[in-house]
């Protein structure tokens, strides 16, 4: 089979490799569509900690049973299917207390490798987070369900009112899916600060009660019109931009929410005036990863097809062709490319 593989940053090579076969508990998929991630544009550009080189890589993905292991009971070969990528060990300190996304052992079985032909699904998925993709449903938008589970679980952090004002930091792919989600949850007002023009039309188009077209450090008088001089109810981060984690804060009304969305990089510190959190009770949460409840709320939104997620698929090309697609995501070209083995 043909596989992308990533040897170092910048290095990323078409490889023949020996089709996988399952164990007992596992299934090989045939990945029918695999999209293009934000994170996957950085280890292409800088390499990833948890992915040491050389690594298969790609994690938003969907596809068909090729073969199925020898206790795998409830799926046969041509079963058409919708997963992520991980799943929880259900035993473990986090586990038990339903903090599923802070699992222990999460990681341990990573099902990395959605840039091929076929890869291995192990069983904690299979178990837990994997569903039967509906015909109407294509395979490039089955994929989002990793990305969209992100979104509604760190939607499930904060209490959401159909008349809040949010507000939007960022018009990248997970920028515009809370855009989404938050107008099904039937919040109208939600405005996205963005100053790419072709990503703010977008924004429009999914949902976005306005734009916002500067850059989050020079939006606070913008916000405060828009909410009668209060700040937003609710305002949601999606840059990962340390400066941006810290004007978020300034952006919410006194009792608001605030959701730092965005992973920073590691060791990176941020500030914010006490007396905003203390006398004036804006409360922040960092959400990380999802869990499997936020998992099959995903699946039900996506089974839906209420929400226009084809805004965000930017085209279509064959798989040898990712180091352009990823080249034309890092000159801020589109938003999300479908993969085609």
């Amino acid at each position: 089979m043909r596989a992308m593989v990533l040897l170092g940053p910048g290095q990323l090579v078409c490889q023949e490799l020996p089709r996988p076969d399952p164990r007992d508990e596992e299934i090989v998929l045939k990945v029918g569509a695999a999209l293009t991630c934000g994170t996957d544009l950085k280890a292409f550009l800088r390499g990833h900690p948890k992915w040491p080189p050389p690594t298969r890589f790609g994690h938003e993905y969907a596809g068909t049973v090729a073969a199925v292991g020898a206790t795998v009971t409830g799926l046969r070969e041509g079963d058409e299917v919708m997963l992520v990528p991980t799943a929880p060990c259900g035993s473990c300190f986090y586990c038990q207390r339903h903090q599923e996304n802070l699992c222990t052992s999460l990681m341990d079985t990573y099902a990395l490798g959605g840039y091929a032909e076929y890869l291995t699904i192990p069983a904690r998925v299979l178990r837990t987070n994997l569903f039967a993709k509906p015909r109407h449903l294509s395979f490039a938008v089955a994929a989002l369900l990793e990305p969209l589970s992100c979104v509604v679980f760190g939607l499930r952090q904060v209490t959401v009112r159909p008349d809040d004002i949010a507000v939007v930091i960022g018009a990248g792919a997970i920028g515009l899916l809370h855009v989404m989600v938050l107008r099904a949850l039937g919040v109208e007002r939600v405005y996205v600060i963005a100053r790419n023009s072709q990503r703010a039309g977008t924004a429009r188009q999914v949902g976005a009660f306005g734009i916002i077209p500067s850059a989050a450090e020079e939006a606070q008088e913008a916000v405060l019109q828009v909410t009668a001089g209060r700040g937003a109810d609710l305002v949601v981060e999606c840059t990962a931009q340390v400066r941006v984690w810290e004007q978020a804060v300034l952006l919410a009304r006194p009792g608001g929410q605030v959701i730092l969305f965005g992973g920073c990089p590691p060791g990176t510190l941020a500030a914010f005036p006490t007396a905003r959190l203390h006398y004036e009770q804006v409360r922040i949460v960092s959400p990380f990863h999802f869990t499997p409840p936020a998992v099959r709320q995903a699946y039900e939104l996506l089974c839906a097809d209420t929400l226009p997620t084809a805004q965000l698929l930017s085209g279509t090309y064959p798989l040898v062709r990712l180091p352009e697609v990823l080249q034309r995501l890092q000159r801020g070209e589109g938003i999300k490319y479908v993969m085609i083995p």
